[in-house]
């Protein structure tokens, strides 16, 4: 049994779990992009609920539902992170990649499956939409390029160092 504050057996130095370091990431950008869309455009500006196709009452309940889902998808992310940091083998770069690509992935599944192949919501009703979705998916599209490049920028400078 590895002692206080000593690297658990079967880890060795400087090794990462890169895919459960990108998978808590990702959790943690998903829950974080519906936590801010479920808050600044569910409650504060009232712009649609998830499910606008009812009555307000079930527009309620499913916003409700949604951020239970949102919490639920956090605290597993977060239970994986302080487990990497407690085995000492996260990756801040693949970390942060992955969390890009959560929040960029669930902003472009949201603009684009739920608002227009489901047609669950709009971003806004009775305005010009085209603007909101263009923003909405442009924005997605760039947070998930930057989560890229931070991914391949941490399995390059691996092959770097694993080449030494």
């Amino acid at each position: 049994m590895a002692g206080e504050g000593s690297r658990p057996r079967g880890y060795a130095e400087g090794e990462i779990d890169s895919r459960r370091s990108i998978l808590s990431g990702v959790l943690v950008g998903i829950a974080v992009a519906g936590f801010v869309d479920e808050t600044l455009f569910h409650q504060i500006l009232h712009w649609h609920h998830f499910y606008d196709k009812s009555t307000p009452a079930w527009g309620l309940v499913s916003d409700g539902i949604f951020h239970a889902c949102t919490w639920f998808a956090v605290v597993i992310g977060l239970i994986m992170f302080a487990d990497l940091r407690r085995k000492y083998t996260w990756s801040k770069h693949r970390w942060w990649g992955g969390w890009l690509l959560g929040l960029g992935g669930f902003q472009l599944y949201d603009g684009t499956i739920q608002h227009k192949w489901w047609g669950l919501h709009q971003i806004r009703y009775h305005v010009t939409i085209w603007p909101y979705d263009t923003v909405w998916n442009v924005l997605a599209a760039i947070m998930i390029l930057i989560g890229i490049t931070l991914l391949m920028r941490a399995r390059s400078a691996q092959s770097v160092a694993t080449s030494r």
